[in-house]
């Protein structure tokens, strides 16, 4: 047994990550003790890293077309490809997509190759749809993009504003810092500012459902209401800040009511706010993804500037990054519109500089496309060659059909990743099988700026290679041999941490040329370091702007005056979406639905829905609903509740074709961008919503897999196969012959329960004796115990299996509320009864419930008030 240290692919939380390899190749996954981001601990997802090692659906050779190739012909051919492209209809024909998974290794030979040989800032990744909105907000106030907190004052702050921000499931490990600060200081106090009301409301002291997209509104009244009380820190203002009185004049015109709330609770917020010294405002994806996105940014920033409250323990603004390195992705230059180490494409010193330094023979002279730019331009046939690393843009990006047209009709597509089974890589021209997480070696950069290592666990699946490796290669091969003549990643970092030292002498915040000598073994011991890392501070830093100096020409921040946009009016007939992520899934699902116990919570795409739209939509709860827009449809899992706003449904991001015939919820969002920082509004989608209707339901489990033929499907992993929903517009004749051709299953012993005048059909397989599959089908929703169906796979065979659910001497655990420990809602509730349970600690004790990343521990509080309801009634 090994044991490695690295950090978590996921949130950018950053986690560092313990992994126990044994001779062989299984993977163990523990919580880091000592790493400063985590301490220990792990979410769900963190948790069943060790479970995603699966080899099933990896790409192990390069393929172009449809066969197997060899790396020299696939790698000549895309080097051949771009060259002769960029030889006919210039630099700008080629662009590149990549991804704030990539480590900042890759992500830098992508930018130096992209921006300094081939001459092109068409360059963009999938952090435009996470964080370009605070980067835009950033350079706007401080003249870079610079986060000024650490995860310290989190735990420091007297107030914590959370706003668009569903910490406890997007960002768990943070939540559960904060809840650990609340339970050792019951005198904190957390707002909660968000539409919905989630799961973090459960630690909030005041949730403010604010009308979607008003927060510029809200933050404009802060603003007002901080002069109005004379709480401006006239001192600060007056030595570090410009732009106070057109802010404020901006702000003192705001209408207040474009928000929604009523006048007790934003009294409150603002009382809170201004009243507290130490407050932590930390904001997300609910502010990020708008079309106003920047400016809410700004509306954010400008208190905090206000009141002098940033660069000090346990205040200030704080923006959370959705992916693992969108950081370090930021940092290398890894947006259209940015140069490595945070320098600027149209300073021409700054281009100038990194040149000089690349000994490049070109630079470009303006930004490239932005994402959604981007794709556009591959419609139109100006960009001819594109090269996907690392994600999957045909589910991600919003208009997702367009985006996937668009594809299909470039002429030449380049796509590296671990599978050629995404959406993405389906139909590209040369897919190259890349390292993932696990056999990747290289650094990440969390939200609050530190660095971090990530260490291969196992060796490289086939004949898998880095992307940093594969690009050097093309590089090599388009003629540019010295320029990517590197080795291993040392060679890249120290490159890059050179030239952060040229940029910080520009008056860039970003700097970690105190690691520039480091030496192979000093690099592969690295420690997690938080920039800026200089030699003066040889051990990296701690929170930035504490002595009131910015980045801009005057060296003072900037408040900008802002004002509410006109899109939260009513959208009349139709609905607004909103969009985000759930608590066991990540991005597309590439790795986490490989884990079975992270399909247990959320098992299919869903859209939360107000009960009065519902009533008004014809929609009972559990029926499947048509989402529709302009751009295109998706079919969803109706949940009714009262969580969301009226006219405000809820769908999250994850689903794929892969998993689902219709999930891919982007394909009914439009593609609206903020103008500022070009990141899509995926939050604001008008849409209507209609019963599918369908003639039956069906839920299928099976130990060998299956293939759903039907008008919707949605498959995920349980712990012993496969399971499925299903429905049809037509019934089939023959149920058995359809049932055999849904598990492959030609010639395995049948036992079924067929009531054709109810439409009831219940199916079993067995083989040596054992149960192996199981269909069951009727005119409404299927009512069956899924987790207990699918636990029976592999049993002897038994005829309960057609019961559906188990007998009276056998426990239903229910649906999965605990995915870290598998613990269903009907064995908590039965604990809570039986053990007469008081407190969610208590149940953790109990069960192990909540004990370990804390995700379900609002849930858990749900089901304590339910369980002591039954409790008191017996």
């Amino acid at each position: 047994m090994k044991t490695i240290c690295t950090t978590c692919p996921y949130c950018g939380v950053g986690c560092g990550v313990l992994a126990n390899v044994d001779d062989a190749g299984t993977v163990k996954i523990k919580g880091h003790p000592t790493h400063p981001a985590n301490l220990g601990r792990l979410c769900s997802k963190g948790s069943a890293l060790g479970e995603t090692f699966d080899p099933e659906g990896r790409l192990l050779a390069p393929q172009i077309g449809t066969r197997s190739a060899g790396w020299d012909e696939a790698l000549d051919l895309v080097a051949d490809r771009f060259s002769q492209t960029i030889a006919e209809h210039g630099p700008d024909s080629v662009a590149f997509y990549v991804s704030g998974q990539l480590l900042t290794e890759d992500y830098y030979v992508a930018n130096k190759l992209m921006k300094g040989y081939i001459g092109s800032a068409n360059i963009d990744t999938n952090s435009r749809l996470c964080m370009a909105s605070t980067v835009a907000g950033h350079k706007r106030a401080f003249g870079t993009d610079t986060v000024p907190g650490v995860y310290e004052d989190l735990e420091e702050a007297d107030l914590i504003v959370l706003v668009g921000s569903n910490l406890a499931w997007c960002h768990p490990v943070l939540y559960q810092r904060i809840v650990a600060a609340k339970k050792a200081r019951p005198q904190m106090k957390v707002v909660n500012i968000d539409p919905r009301r989630t799961a973090t409301c459960d630690i909030a002291d005041l949730h403010l459902p604010l009308a979607p997209g008003s927060d510029v509104a809200l933050f404009n009244r802060l603003l007002s209401e901080i002069h109005q009380q004379g709480c401006v820190d006239s001192a600060f203002v007056g030595a570090h800040v410009e732009g106070f009185e057109d802010a404020l004049n901006a702000a003192s015109g705001e209408d207040a009511s474009a928000t929604g709330l009523n006048h007790h609770d934003l009294t409150t917020f603002l009382n809170w706010w201004i009243g507290t010294e130490k407050t932590v405002t930390v904001f997300s994806q609910g502010v990020n993804q708008s079309q106003q996105g920047t400016d809410k940014v700004n509306a954010i920033l400008n208190c905090h500037l206000a009141t002098g409250r940033i660069g000090k323990p346990g205040c200030g603004p704080f923006s959370v990054t959705g992916q693992p390195n969108a950081m370090g992705g930021r940092e290398v230059g890894g947006l259209a519109n940015m140069l490595a180490c945070h320098l600027d494409i149209e300073n021409e010193t700054h281009r100038d500089v990194v040149q000089g330094f690349w000994k490049s023979p070109t630079m470009p002279e303006q930004a490239g496309l932005k994402a959604v730019d981007l794709f556009e331009a591959v419609g139109r046939g100006e960009i001819k060659a594109l090269w996907i690393m690392c994600t999957n843009p045909v589910v991600s990006l919003p208009d997702a059909d367009k985006v996937k047209a668009a594809i299909e009709g470039c002429d030449f597509v380049v796509v590296s990743d671990l599978s050629a089974d995404t959406d993405t890589a389906k139909i590209a021209d040369v897919v190259l099988p890349a390292t993932g997480w696990g056999e990747k070696d290289g650094t990440v950069t969390n939200s609050e700026r530190m660095i971090s290592r990530q260490r291969a666990i196992l060796p490289p699946a086939g004949q898998a290679r880095h992307d940093w490796d594969i690009m050097s290669d093309v590089g090599r091969r388009m003629g540019w041999a010295d320029a990517f003549a590197y080795s291993a990643p040392a060679d890249i970092f120290r490159e890059y941490a050179e030239l952060s030292g040229l940029a910080s002498a520009l008056n860039r915040d970003f700097d970690i040329s105190g690691l520039q000598s480091l030496s192979d073994a000093e690099f592969e011991a690295l420690e997690p370091t938080r920039w800026p890392i200089t030699a003066n501070a040889p051990k990296g830093s701690q929170r930035m702007f504490a002595d009131g100096q910015f980045f801009t020409p005057s060296s003072r921040g900037r408040m900008l005056a802002v004002h509410q946009n006109a899109t939260t009016k009513a959208y009349g007939e139709t609905l607004r979406l909103n969009t985000g992520r759930i608590r066991d899934q990540w991005h597309t699902m590439t790795r986490t639905a490989k884990s079975p116990r992270l399909s247990t919570h959320m098992a299919e795409p869903y859209l939360e829905i107000h009960p009065d739209d519902a009533k008004n939509n014809g929609i009972r709860d559990a029926d499947l609903v048509r989402v529709q827009s302009a751009e295109g449809e998706a079919v969803l899992r109706a949940l009714i509740t009262d969580r969301v706003q009226k006219g405000v449904p809820f769908a999250p991001i994850h689903w794929t074709s892969e998993y689902a015939s219709d999930g891919r919820i982007s394909t009914v969002v439009p593609s609206v961008t903020d103008p500022v920082s070009g990141q899509p509004d995926s939050k604001a989608a008008r849409v209507t919503v209609s019963p599918m209707s369908p003639a039956w339901y069906g839920f299928a489990v099976s130990q060998k897999g299956l293939t759903p033929n039907a008008s919707y499907w949605a498959t995920a992993r349980h712990s012993r196969g496969w399971r499925a929903e299903l429905a049809g517009m037509d019934a089939p004749q023959d149920w058995q012959a359809y049932a055999r051709d849904l598990f492959d299953l030609q010639d395995a012993e049948i036992t079924s329960v067929i009531d054709a005048e109810r439409g009831v059909v219940r199916i079993a397989f067995h083989e040596n004796g054992c149960v192996i599959a199981a269909l069951f089908c009727s005119p409404e929703p299927v009512s069956v115990s899924r987790s207990w169906a699918a636990g029976r796979m592999g049993d002897e065979t038994s005829s309960s299996i057609l019961a559906g659910r188990p007998g009276a001497d056998q426990p239903d655990p229910g649906a999965i509320v605990c995915a870290c420990f598998n613990v269903g809602v009907n064995t908590i509730i039965d604990a809570i009864v039986q053990k007469d349970l008081i407190s969610v600690d208590q149940i953790g004790i109990a069960l192990e419930a909540g004990s370990n990343c804390g995700s379900c521990r609002p849930e858990l509080a749900a089901l304590l008030v339910n369980g002591r309801t039954r409790l008191a009634a017996e």
